[in-house]
């Protein structure tokens, strides 16, 4: 069977499938993408060691279910996966493959927005902006990855697309939605605030355009500005009650996600106020007040974004040519084609291209560390601009064929081969492939090597019928307070530095302690026999006399360094060798 024969047959299947559902072909298209999406995400889903970021969050999960206290921390963002992942914990039991589901199903089921976008973009266009959102490889990497940011760019951008579709149909379902969408991102993490900025930023420009364009048609751009914001104010007041509504959604969301839940410092729990109406007031209070000084005292008057802009934007860039060269380089043909077509440029690509532009310029400044997950900002709004880029190229190359230009449609296929072989092997090389080494530009420093979660996994099985102490710190590295208590296990330990752990440890209910000196790691393996000792590479110059019973295993407990020795226990090293 031939290559064109194939071809007909598959789309022959299609056809048949398309009519059986009643959908037309560009929604089929559409879900046979978020389909292939949700396979991408859930492909070895929790192989990947837990990254600091995500052990961190989920240590707090579990300390939630335990306690069933929660208040809002902004150094972990936003609290939707807090309260999401809670639950799923509950139902799949706290595993890495557990934590990152909620985010692989959001993100595998946000490109269907796309199909929100139809009646500004043709039928292709719509079809690879799904494509885009679905596989380029910086969105697919973390959308493999418990972190808000992906949540939020997926929240955002559909609330984004619900807007338009509203301005599109008139219809208010559509602004609620939007609504309720924004507040999603809001609760996923906080910088739902920037895409907030960027559309009002963009819708700016947007208003500079057409005073332009008065200008050259000899119009008075004065009378021009004040005509669009009166007809602004007419639309407020004719849907004054929807603004209303929807502000009062928002801030039921807003509350519900931030509001505390249990026995806090820092006001009611949600329960006792659902209980006591009177007190629900300042559960509100602290949901909405209290979080953004919360968030002003942590992120905003503090010295997290105290550092140089040029090596944080060349990290940025270099993020970007590795997960999104492609789109990043549509993006700019699309933007150029669709900004000197005839009937002039559309508000949706300009909007989407400055709105990605300016994600470029500003992430560098806002974030507080190298981070490459920020570059999905901007991936995501320039994905538009590039869907007509891509779009561009497909209907030259269709145009050429039908023209028997067989040059104009080689050269069309093969910048559509380029593209698809540059998302292909980048995601598969660094999606997949090389999810751990120096050379891949998507890994965030503070990755562990694989081999840390085999390790952890032998532990949680072992500490079950294990009695006593089950796992033991030693060394300056990740001890700095033998014999510590407080509010984060263990407690002897600097936290930043100890990551993920606690999140291995917590969830299999495994005792750790640690100890500083060998005469103290001595006594404590002869009393306790824990079943794992952790220590720096840079901490034990050789195998200390009291482990002689103990296999070592060496793992990257970073991106690209802090070697660490794990002694197993004899008997557990024998039982899970190869594993």
């Amino acid at each position: 069977m031939t290559a064109t024969e194939g071809g007909g047959r598959l789309r022959a299947v299609a056809a048949r499938l398309r009519a059986r559902s009643g959908v037309d072909r560009v929604t089929f298209a559409v879900v046979a993408v978020v389909v292939a999406a949700f396979a991408a995400r859930f492909y070895r889903l929790g192989a990947r060691t837990a990254h600091f970021d995500e052990g961190r969050v989920a240590y707090w999960v579990l300390d939630y279910a335990a306690s069933g206290n929660f208040r809002y921390r902004p150094i972990i963002h936003g609290p939707f996966l807090q309260h999401v992942n809670e639950v799923i914990f509950g139902v799949l039991g706290p595993t890495d493959f557990a934590m990152r589901v909620v985010v692989a199903v959001v993100t595998g089921l946000f490109p269907l927005a796309a199909l929100l976008l139809r009646e500004r973009l043709r039928d292709i266009e719509v079809v690879v902006l799904a494509a885009f959102w679905a596989f380029t490889p910086v969105v697919l990497y973390y959308s493999r990855f418990m972190r808000g940011d992906p949540l939020v760019a997926a929240f955002m951008v559909t609330a984004f697309a619900l807007f338009v579709r509203t301005a599109d149909t008139g219809r208010r379902r559509y602004f609620y939605a939007g609504v309720g969408f924004v507040a999603l991102g809001f609760s996923a993490k906080e910088n739902a605030l920037l895409y907030l900025l960027c559309w009002v930023g963009g819708a700016a420009l947007l208003l500079d355009h057409r005073l332009f364009r008065a200008a050259d048609r000899g119009e008075d751009w004065t009378a021009v500005a004040t005509a669009h914001g009166r007809r602004a104010l007419r639309v407020g007041w004719r849907h004054a009650n929807a603004l209303l509504f929807g502000a009062l959604c928002f801030l039921a969301v807003v509350g519900f996600f931030y509001a505390p839940r249990g026995e806090t410092a820092v006001g009611p729990g949600l329960g006792a106020a659902l209980s006591d109406p009177s007190l629900l007031p300042a559960a509100l209070r602290e949901a909405t007040v209290g979080s953004v000084t919360a968030l002003a005292d942590t992120w905003v008057n503090s010295p997290h974004q105290d550092h140089a802009y040029l090596p944080y934007l060349g990290h940025f860039l270099a993020t970007l040519r590795a997960g999104g060269f492609a789109v990043c380089v549509l993006a700019v043909a699309g933007f150029v084609a669709d900004r000197y077509r005839s009937d002039g440029p559309s508000d949706l690509v300009a909007i989407a291209f400055y709105w990605g532009v300016v994600s470029v310029l500003g992430y560098p400044i806002a974030t507080d560390i190298k981070a490459p997950w920020a570059t999905v900002h901007a991936v995501v709004p320039l994905a538009i601009p590039a869907a007509v880029g891509l779009g561009l190229f497909v209907r030259w190359g269709r145009d050429a064929l039908g023209d028997d230009d067989r040059v104009s449609a080689g050269l069309a296929a093969l910048v559509l081969a380029v593209v698809v072989a540059q998302v292909a092997v980048a995601g598969a090389g660094q999606v997949y492939q090389t999810d751990h080494r120096e050379g891949n530009q998507l890994v965030q420093y503070a990755q562990p090597a694989p081999g840390v979660q085999p390790v952890m996994r032998d532990v949680g099985t072992a500490a079950t019928d294990h009695a006593g102490t089950d796992v033991v710190l030693y060394g300056d590295y990740f001890v700095d307070a033998p014999g510590a208590t407080g509010p984060r296990r263990p407690a002897c330990s600097p936290w930043q530095q100890v990551l993920p752990l606690p999140w291995y440890f917590e969830r299999a209910d495994a005792t750790a302690s640690c100890v500083d000196s060998a005469e103290a790691l001595t006594r404590t393996v002869e009393r306790a026999r824990p079943l794992v000792v952790v220590a720096r590479a840079d901490d034990v110059s050789d195998r200390p006399a009291a482990l002689s019973g103990y296999e070592r295993r060496t793992r990257l407990f970073r991106d690209r360094d802090t070697r660490t020795h794990f002694f197993l226990r004899g008997d557990l090293a024998n039982a899970t060798a190869g594993g």
